[in-house]
């Protein structure tokens, strides 16, 4: 089976306008504030790279990276292959996702955060697809709402490829 990436859903040009106006909202919300940004690998690499760049704000940047699926199931437990290594307690956090899509790992991964103690924790996502949602899960910065697709680029990949693209695609299998 073939895999078709040819079709264009979200612009390069699409995603610079999204990254200005959410560092804006950031650079806004926390002025000289010092903020940790957890990148969650590995699809957030870019964008976190993209979007950290753009601040203005003193910035510690931190990964963790984290699943709770076996195959395409949720566990609904967080298991946790990369931990963070900076202290969060009492700190501005900043969760910065590629896409979020049923929610389910982001929430209990925010769950896990809180208990850490920080002064605050916000997530933010390059992309978001509400459509396939099953918990009350909203990022607090929001890139781009995407629709019920499988999407690659900017990050995201299909085992592992075409992460290198610098737009959205939709993957078709032919």
């Amino acid at each position: 089976m073939a895999i078709n990436t040819d079709k264009v859903l979200v612009t390069h040009a699409e995603i610079e306008a999204m990254l200005d106006r959410i560092s804006a909202e950031l650079n806004r919300d926390y002025k000289d504030t010092p903020l940790v940004v957890v990148g969650i690998l590995t699809g957030a690499f870019i964008f976190t790279a993209d979007l950290v760049r753009r601040l203005e704000m003193p910035v510690i940047i931190d990964f963790m990276q984290v699943s709770s699926y076996v195959g395409e199931y949720s566990t609904g437990e967080l298991k946790i292959k990369k931990d963070m290594s900076c202290d969060i307690k009492d700190m501005d956090v900043l969760i910065v996702e590629d896409i979020i899509d049923t929610g389910r790992t982001l929430k209990l991964l925010k769950e896990q955060l809180l208990a850490r103690g920080p002064k605050s924790l916000k997530i933010c996502t390059a992309f978001d697809k509400p459509s396939r949602r099953v918990n009350d899960l909203v990022p607090d910065y929001n890139g781009i709402t995407v629709p019920d697709e499988f999407i690659v680029g900017y990050g995201l990949d299909l085992d592992g490829r075409y992460r290198d693209f610098d737009d959205i695609r939709i993957v078709r299998k032919e």
